[in-house]
């Protein structure tokens, strides 16, 4: 009795694991069937606006012309080319580093009725932000959007007609770079442009970071090209190492600082790879391409299937790489540790 009872028990084992596997396979299925569905969709989604006939207008203010943000509008543009092929028309301007003319940029967008707006860099997205809550903005090359756009309480949406995708680095991690290259160091100045709001922010932070470190941080602000020189031949003869943050004043007079810190034989820690190619010894980098070509995949789904900007998390660069200067690492005496990528030249 005792055997017949346990057949019985393993035979509804033995149906229940059968069907616990049907169930699983099933499952996965379904899942594999959903997810082909859905990347057919947006494949006929694409085609579908391919073949619509209808244009759309993007226009693009990009704020200065250096390295990390003409990669940045690159990849926006590549993105947007391969979801709406010729049925997109950019039409890019370039505010030469100045707020003034990005104002009058966004200004000329919203009278011609733009579908879209792409703000490269703080001061285009703020000047985006004040010119119209009507049109669609999405930021690149921003480091923290709150910041820019003085929002409070953030959550990773704006609220606003605005999204996009952020340049920021992890900054704790550029101290702990710092740290690494440099732990003998003492005193460590913060370069950067008083009229660029994340860059204050992202001195501020790393400057906390780097204090926990033990060292004595002192910033050091330029307002514009004018007094760049000046202000960094300061900061090299009082510190043992300085600290540049994403800042696109210093990223457009990086031969300047440069020219003066080399000498000095004061090295820089860059926040971006274009300014520690001008400049520094060692970055902790993004890809501008990467970041620029994701905000075109979500201006692809702004015009295409009429997702609201407001609702449009902001997105960041999927991984960061540490790379150095070869010539000026070389020139200093500097021995980066393996993990370090050289950047190309």
């Amino acid at each position: 009795m005792k055997k017949v009872t346990a057949l019985a028990m393993a035979a509804v084992v033995a149906a229940s694991a059968l069907t616990g596997c049907g169930s699983s396979s099933t499952a996965e299925t379904t899942a594999a069937a959903t997810e082909a569905k859905t990347e057919a969709a947006a494949a006929d989604s694409t085609e579908a606006a391919k073949e619509d006939g209808k244009t759309y207008n993007v226009g693009i203010c990009q704020l200065v012309q250096h390295p990390a943000l003409d990669a940045a509008t690159e990849g926006f543009e590549a993105a947007l080319k391969d979801k709406l092929g010729d049925n997109v028309k950019f039409d890019l301007q370039n505010a030469s580093g100045d707020s003034a003319t990005c104002a009058t940029i966004i200004n000329q967008f919203v009278s011609n009725d733009v579908d879209l707006i792409l703000a490269n860099a703080t001061a285009a997205l703020q000047a985006a932000a004040a010119g119209t809550s009507e049109i669609p903005i999405l930021g690149t090359s921003i480091t923290d959007y709150a910041t820019a756009l003085d929002i409070d309480n953030w959550t990773g949406t704006t609220g606003l007609n605005i999204s996009g995708t952020s340049d920021l680095a992890p900054l704790d991690q550029q101290a702990a770079m710092l740290n690494e290259l440099f732990p003998d160091a003492k005193n460590v100045g913060l370069l950067y442009c008083s009229a660029e709001p994340n860059s204050k922010y992202q001195a501020t932070t790393v400057k906390g970071s780097l204090e926990d470190l033990g060292y004595t941080c002192k910033e050091y602000t330029f307002a514009d090209s004018n007094d760049i020189a000046s202000v960094t031949t300061t900061a090299a003869g009082e510190n043992d190492v300085l600290y540049v943050p994403t800042d696109n004043t210093a990223a457009s007079n990086a031969e300047i600082i440069n020219n003066i810190c080399l000498p000095a034989k004061v090295p820089v820690i860059a926040g971006e790879e274009g300014i520690c190619s001008g400049c520094g010894v060692a970055t902790l980098s993004i890809d501008y391409y990467d970041i620029g070509y994701k905000a075109g995949e979500m201006g692809a789904e702004i015009l295409m299937d009429g997702k609201d900007v407001k609702e449009m998390p902001i997105e960041f660069a999927p991984e960061v790489t540490k790379k150095y200067n070869k010539a000026n690492c070389e020139a200093l005496g500097i021995t980066v540790p393996d993990d370090y990528v050289a950047i190309e030249e």
